[in-house]
C-alpha cells in the first residue's frame, strides 16, 4: 500500500482522536489541524509549538493550528444555511473548516482529509444527506474520508487509489459512543474528554446576545467577539456596557479594554468592574447599573465612580 499524509480536522474530542489513530495504524502520516475562533480553542492562539508537541507526545500526529476568525465573524453576519437553536451557524461552520482545510492541502502536502465524523451523531450537521450537501459546497466530495463510519458512505478516492484499506474502517452510526470506547481501549487511549456540552455558541443567552449585538452593530470584531462571552451585559442602540460577574472577569475586562473605551468601578468599595464599549455620555446610568450590582453599595444613598484607565 503507498504511503501517504492526511489532513484530519482534529476537535481533540474522543472521534477525531481515534480518526487519526485509525489512519496512523494504516501507515498514514496525520497532520492535525485545530481551527480557532473567539468561540472555539481560543486558548490556542499563539500556542502553535506546544499544540504541535502536545500532540506528537500523545498520539504521534503533527498539530497545526490555523486562525479562521475573520472568516467566521464574516460568516456569522448572516450564515446562507441559517443559525441552529441559538447562534450556532453548524452547517456553515463545518462548511468553512472543510474549505480551509482543502485550501491547505497542497501547502502541508496532504493527500486528503478526514474527519471523526459519525453518521447520525449531530442532528444538524452530521445526517446523512447533509453531509453530502456540506461535501458538495466545501468542495472536497471525494476527497473528504470519515473513518470512523466510512462503511456507511460511498467510497472515497482515498480507498479507490489504495491509500486507505476500507476493510480496515468503521461503520458506526448514531449518538451512542459505546464503539468508540471500545475502540479507544483497543489503542489503549484512556485520558480521552468526556463529551463535550456542546458548541459555546448552542447557548441561548449568548447566542441571544451575539444575534443583538450584530444586529445593532452589523458584525462584529475579534474583541467584541471575545467581550460578548462573558459577564453581564446591557444592550441597546448607542450602548453597549458590560459588568464582570467576578473577579476573573473583572480582570479580563481590564485586559481587552482598548482607547475609546471607559472603565469604571465604584470608589472605595469592592464590586464589579464596568467597561463601556458604546455610549461615553452614559457615565451617570453607568452609576446607577454598578451600584445595583454592587452589594454593598445599595444601601448608600450616594455613591462616586472611579474611571481606571485602560
Amino acid at each position: 500500500m503507498l504511503k501517504a499524509r492526511v489532513l484530519l480536522l482534529f476537535s481533540g474530542g474522543l472521534d477525531s482522536i481515534l480518526a487519526g489513530k485509525v489512519l496512523q495504524a494504516q501507515g498514514l502520516e496525520v497532520l492535525a489541524v485545530r481551527f480557532i475562533t473567539p468561540f472555539f480553542h481560543w486558548q490556542w492562539r499563539g500556542r502553535e509549538e506546544e499544540f504541535d508537541r502536545m500532540l506528537r507526545e500523545k498520539y504521534g500526529f503533527r498539530g497545526l493550528i490555523r486562525d479562521i476568525s475573520e472568516e467566521y465573524l464574516e460568516l456569522m453576519k448572516d450564515p446562507p444555511h441559517g443559525f441552529g437553536s441559538a447562534a450556532n451557524p453548524c452547517i456553515d461552520c463545518k462548511i468553512l473548516m472543510l474549505r480551509k482545510a482543502r485550501e491547505m492541502l497542497s501547502e502541508v502536502e496532504a493527500d486528503f482529509l478526514a474527519t471523526g465524523e459519525v453518521v447520525g451523531q449531530r442532528p444538524m450537521s452530521q445526517r446523512r444527506n447533509i453531509m453530502r450537501h456540506i461535501e458538495k459546497e466545501a468542495g472536497v466530495t471525494g476527497i473528504l474520508l470519515r473513518p470512523l463510519c466510512a462503511k456507511r458512505l460511498p467510497p472515497t478516492e482515498p480507498e479507490k487509489k489504495g491509500l486507505v484499506d476500507r476493510d480496515r474502517l468503521y461503520d458506526f452510526c448514531g449518538r451512542g459512543r459505546k464503539p468508540q470506547m471500545r475502540l479507544a481501549e483497543e489503542f489503549g487511549i484512556t485520558d480521552y474528554p468526556s463529551p463535550a456540552g456542546g458548541c459555546i455558541l448552542t447557548d441561548p443567552q449568548i447566542g441571544e446576545r451575539l444575534k443583538r449585538l450584530l444586529a445593532l452593530r452589523g458584525g462584529l470584531s475579534v474583541r467584541e467577539a471575545e467581550l460578548a462571552l462573558f459577564g453581564r451585559h446591557f444592550i441597546e442602540d448607542g450602548f453597549w456596557l458590560i459588568l464582570g460577574r467576578k473577579e476573573f472577569e473583572n480582570r479580563r475586562l481590564q485586559e481587552l479594554a482598548r482607547p475609546g473605551d471607559r472603565l469604571f468601578k465604584i470608589r472605595g468599595i469592592p464590586g464589579p468592574t464596568a467597561l463601556l464599549v458604546e455610549g461615553r455620555g452614559e457615565a451617570e446610568r453607568v452609576r446607577e447599573i454598578l451600584k445595583r450590582y454592587t452589594p454593598k453599595a445599595r444601601g448608600l444613598p450616594k455613591v462616586e465612580l472611579e474611571e481606571i484607565t485602560p
